[in-house]
């Protein structure tokens, strides 16, 4: 009886996470920039294979691989917005233009603050 409703549950977050996953895949494909494609990847990806990784630790019987699975969402959660973030700021610091009907760019509010920086530390350098 419980293990049946470990299986209706496994498969259910494994559909679940499936979708999410392909949100994310139909976002990388249709989406106008670069900035909302990485939005897509990071956000929905991460919940999608969060998602896939709980439902082999729910299905596992083995404690290591348990541990494995868990260990692995955590690492999703703690470097996958990290990493997006900083893939964003660097391609706006190299001048990836956001799309154009974008409402608003908070980014143009802070000046070029990347290249004045890079640039001093160069200066100083020389």
């Amino acid at each position: 009886m419980m293990g049946d409703v470990y299986n209706i549950i496994t498969a259910v977050l494994i559909v679940v996470g499936a979708a999410f996953t392909l949100v994310a895949a139909i976002g990388i494909l249709r989406l106008p920039d670069l900035y909302t494609r990485m939005h897509a990847a990071s956000k929905a990806g991460t919940l999608g294979s969060g998602l896939m990784l709980v439902a082999l630790a729910i299905f596992a019987q083995d404690q290591a691989i348990v541990t494995r699975a868990l260990a692995a969402v955590v690492f999703f959660l703690l470097t996958a917005p990290i990493s997006a973030h900083l893939l964003a700021k660097a391609a706006y610091a190299a001048g990836y233009k956001l799309w154009g009907r974008s409402v608003h760019d908070d980014m143009a509010e802070l000046g070029n603050t990347f290249s004045s920086t890079n640039d001093s530390q160069r200066n100083e350098e020389d």
